[in-house]
């Protein structure tokens, strides 16, 4: 769990909870640094969610492990429709704001989701939260984890972005940048900051639908499927509903 001083996104979320405007920076490993698309899109709406996560959420089955819970957006609406749900989270800003609009929210990083109690037969990694694997190196322990606390017919709902679905020099650049590191090429590592508060730095993974098949080959789990009906928009946003080997 991040401390009060870490959490710059706990902080922004709370804040807009709050009716307040706060505006959170994201700054990655080369220098670069960018304003993030808003505080209000962790409190979205189902009608105001990208057309690939809409498209995939009715897979959503049983009970289900909301990872990277945030404000709650995802793990409230499929609460509304009968799941019992439980969302973590490492902000301890966010985990508060999603207890008040009345999530089941824990204090928990994705890696230790062997600590979880109970069996889930669904995982949903929304708001592009696959990448909480971190690393291609990482990602087995983190997936291996969330297979020992699901069923065996269960499935990962993960959203995520083809990096290479940009022309901009400072994204493929930056591709390159990891290339020359032995990383792929969507590996970020990135912190965000607001006010005086700024997270660690972490590791944060985008990856194609052909390095997600990559990624998922030494785990218990396979790509089954690709939704993904914004396709034609260039925004390169997909969810992969992935389904235990």
């Amino acid at each position: 769990m991040l401390d009060e001083r870490e959490d710059a996104y706990g902080a922004v979320v709370r804040d807009h909870h709050a009716g307040e405007e706060p505006v959170e920076i994201i700054e990655r490993d080369d220098g670069w640094i960018g304003v993030s698309a808003g505080a209000g899109l962790y409190f979205a709406e189902y009608e105001d969610w990208s057309g690939h996560e809409r498209a995939g959420i009715d897979r959503a089955e049983g009970r289900v492990l909301d990872v990277g819970c945030g404000a709650g957006r995802v793990g409230l609406y499929l609460q509304d429709r009968g799941h019992e749900v439980v969302g973590i989270d490492v902000s301890p800003g966010a985990v508060e704001v999603s207890r008040d609009r009345g999530l089941d929210a824990r204090g928990l990083d994705a890696a230790d989701a062997r600590d979880l109690d109970g069996e889930f037969d669904t995982v949903v990694m929304y708001g592009n939260n696959f990448g909480l694997v971190g690393t291609r190196a990482t990602a087995p322990r983190i997936l291996g984890g969330l297979a020992a606390v699901t069923s065996d017919d269960a499935r990962i709902l993960a959203a995520t972005r083809d990096p290479y679905a940009t022309d901009e020099p400072a994204h493929t650049e930056y591709h390159d940048f990891n290339r020359e590191r032995g990383r792929l090429g969507g590996a970020l590592r990135i912190r965000t900051r607001y006010g005086r508060r700024a997270t660690p730095w972490f590791d944060y993974l985008m990856v194609s639908p052909a390095e997600m098949r990559e990624v998922l080959a030494p785990t218990a789990w396979e790509l089954h499927e690709v939704v993904e009906p914004n396709a034609l928009d260039g925004s390169g946003g997909y969810v992969a509903d992935v389904r235990k080997a």
